[in-house]
């Protein structure tokens, strides 16, 4: 028997509009509107939305809240106080990535975590099973909507006041209360807007008058490799560890976590490989599984709106991850030219 889909709560909206819907982790979710290409530059030239409301949320709270975070995740929660997020990774005991994730300290008991779509189950269970006496894990998923409004315009077609990058508060849109969230997946400035779930059409209604562009999945996926952002279940796995990822830098290594003693042995003999991005120096858009010359794999490919070529990132062995190195990749059986750059492969006005 054919699984049923869930729908966000703007699932008649994004009909209503003419989205292509398609399943997505379980979910039916609008992959575009006008097409990929309009609603990617949207978002790099202006401001575009999206639907992200099959984000699954988690909170925990307790006086030992912070203990238990801090034994699982990855960074360092003592590095932020209330009213700002961390971007952190849930590791398994080889230091795999079970997930990544962002973290808001609401207080000093109460955290909410923002997990991918796919992995909202595997999280919760996660934590519920490390769960210590003074913490109380809750999946509040259903409770909330959330909306990514995104682009170098974002703010001002919100009529919001601009805010430093990983920060959040309660803020109002014509009215509508709601979390905002200086946080995104695009590369550009932005925020994302958690807001209760039987709010959230009026809210959608409110952000589209604003100006702001309907944007599906194709367009978050292309800005994401652009922005060099990896997708968990492609990029990140719990096969693939955070150092050879390229997420060293979210690895708190001088704090005791799972999965901290195997991350230390790899930093200090360093990778055997590392996630590389690149763009292709030939005509060829580059695919997930596609074989790299030398033992690596793309993991990440698409072609570029920005750059009109194509761009990806694979595995290759370290040496080869160097920025300047030239790669040859198997495209449909053909060897074709691609270059290691610096990250990241576009950049935004958030990074320039």
């Amino acid at each position: 028997m054919a699984q049923t889909l869930q729908q966000t709560p703007l699932h008649d909206r994004h009909v209503a509009l003419g989205a292509r819907m398609v399943p997505f982790a379980g979910w039916e979710m609008p992959v575009q509107y006008a097409g990929v290409i309009p609603e990617h530059r949207a978002v790099r030239r202006d401001c575009g939305v999206f639907d992200v409301s099959h984000m699954g949320e988690i909170e925990i709270e307790g006086p030992r809240a912070a203990k238990l975070l801090q034994s699982t995740l990855s960074n360092d929660l003592d590095r932020i106080q209330a009213g700002q997020a961390q971007y952190t990774l849930l590791t398994n005991e080889t230091g795999g990535v079970v997930d990544d994730l962002i973290v808001y300290k609401l207080d000093e008991f109460r955290f909410l975590l923002v997990v991918n779509a796919a992995n909202r189950a595997v999280d919760y269970r996660w934590f519920r099973d490390r769960e210590i006496p003074g913490s109380d894990v809750r999946d509040v998923s259903d409770e909330y909507a959330l909306l990514a409004v995104q682009g170098p315009r974002a703010f001002e077609h919100l009529g919001l006041p601009d805010a430093k990058a990983f920060t959040f508060a309660e803020g109002e849109i014509d009215g509508i209360v709601c979390m905002v969230n200086r946080t995104g997946y695009t590369g550009e400035a932005g925020c994302e807007l958690l807001v209760m779930a039987e709010d959230a059409g009026e809210l959608w209604d409110r952000v589209l008058e604003r100006g702001a562009q309907p944007c599906g999945l194709g367009a978050r996926d292309t800005l994401r490799l652009e922005a060099c952002f990896p997708l968990h279940g492609q990029d990140i796995t719990p096969e693939t560890d955070a150092i050879s990822a390229g997420l060293a830098w979210c690895c708190a290594l001088d704090k005791e976590f799972t999965g901290a003693d195997p991350l230390r042995e790899i930093k200090e003999r360093g990778p055997d490989r590392k996630l590389a991005p690149f763009v292709m120096e030939e005509r060829a858009i580059p695919r997930t599984g596609m074989a790299i010359d030398g033992g690596g794999e793309v993991t990440s490919g698409t072609h570029s709106p920005m750059l009109d070529r194509g761009v990806g990132m694979g595995y290759v062995p370290a040496p080869d991850a160097k920025p300047g190195t030239e790669l040859t990749i198997d495209v449909r059986g053909r060897p074709r030219r691609a270059r290691v750059v610096k990250k990241p492969i576009y950049p935004s006005h958030e990074t320039a």
